[in-house]
């Protein structure tokens, strides 16, 4: 009985895994498979450009100098400093803000969510959601803020000044909003005791901050690349962890931009009106995440700026229209000390959509104007 038990949990056990697996993997997988089946369609593999493999690099170099800073202690102990005074729920969501602007929204989450967690307050729910939304709102107003931006940034050839004027009404709407939130929980009481910091590594510290500067301008075309290419070569000697990156969004990055070039010799057609490019890659965020939505839709327009919104937008609304989305619900639902999953996955759902309507309700305001 024993043995039978055993071998029935372990087989639930491998079960599990399976379908973790599954889900952690579903949109590599699903990259993969389409890029497979339009390449059989054509009976040609997609061509892939240098300027493809740059922004794969420039991302990549994004992703080692943000990991060092999250081993060397420096970002966590900047986080650890919001337990301390009142506005505590401001702070974090500011912070939470104005970090994924530089930092990108995903390792803004990683490092804030945490640190609000292990906080004693009784709203950390709504915390919680709050810094998922300051994310996708912060991250959007910078070329380097998250994926998607990095890419139509590069793929249409960008001034840095013109991209951030297009989604300076997208940011500061929601840090209006969000901010205002915020206060509100503040009202219901969220003063913490002050807490000893992490330690903190500076020497590691410095020069991932350093290195991040320097990728920054080299993603702003400050600075030739290869200054990019010369630090991401160094800095494993220092920490070799900064290497541990997600590889599997890299891969789903290439894949779709594969995609898109199958689909476009396909269907051979453009799409150039601002409502529809900015429908098409709004919903389709909400089934495919906004990342591989800006891949597939740049290749069918020009019209640079509604996809740049769209994809923004569509950041928000359900869990898979961005990672960032994904990082916070994972790291809340996942924390020993968190109940009421089903409560706190309709609050998350409820504030996401809400943001994605008023979202969309902006842009048609101001689509003239942009």
């Amino acid at each position: 009985m024993k043995l039978a038990r055993n071998g029935s949990k372990n087989e639930g056990g491998k079960t599990k895994l399976i379908i973790d697996s599954l889900v952690r993997h579903w949109l590599f997988m699903g990259s993969l498979a389409g890029l497979l089946a339009s390449s059989l369609y054509l009976e040609q593999t997609p061509l892939f450009t240098a300027n493809d493999f740059y922004i794969l690099f420039l991302l990549f170099s994004l992703f080692v100098t943000v990991k060092g800073l999250e081993v060397s202690g420096i970002l966590e102990s900047m986080a650890a400093r919001l337990k301390r005074g009142k506005h505590v729920a401001l702070k974090l969501t500011l912070v939470t803000f104005f970090l994924s602007m530089v930092f990108t929204n995903d390792a803004a989450l990683v490092v804030m969510v945490p640190v609000t967690l292990a906080m004693e307050l009784p709203n950390r729910a709504w915390l919680v959601i709050l810094e998922a939304l300051a994310a996708n709102a912060g991250s959007a107003l910078t070329p380097f803020g998250n994926p998607q931006n990095l890419f139509i940034f590069w793929h249409f050839d960008l001034d840095p000044m013109e991209f951030m004027k297009v989604m300076l009404p997208f940011s500061l709407l929601f840090l209006c909003l969000l901010s205002a939130a915020a206060l509100f929980l503040d009202r219901k009481g969220s003063a913490v005791s002050s807490g000893k910091s992490p330690p903190v590594n500076m020497i590691k510290g410095t020069v991932f901050l350093f290195s991040t500067l320097v990728v920054i301008l080299a993603i702003l075309k400050f600075i030739p690349a290869f200054w990019a290419a010369a630090v991401i070569l160094l800095l494993p000697f220092l920490e070799p962890s900064c290497l541990k990156v997600d590889y599997g969004l890299l891969v789903t990055i290439l894949c779709f931009m594969g995609i898109s070039e199958n689909f476009q010799a396909i269907f051979q057609t453009t799409i150039e009106h601002s409502r529809h490019i900015f429908l098409l890659s709004a919903l389709s965020s909400q089934v495919i995440s906004n990342v591989p939505a800006a891949l597939l839709f740049a290749k069918f327009t020009t019209n640079w700026k509604a996809l740049l919104w769209g994809t923004n937008v569509g950041g928000f609304g359900g869990l898979i229209g961005s990672l960032a989305n994904l990082i916070a619900y994972k790291m809340y639902i996942s924390s020993k000390k968190e109940t009421g999953i089903v409560g706190f996955t309709l609050k998350f759902m409820a504030a996401n959509y809400t943001c994605f309507l008023i979202g969309t309700l902006v842009f048609y305001v101001l689509r003239k104007h942009l």
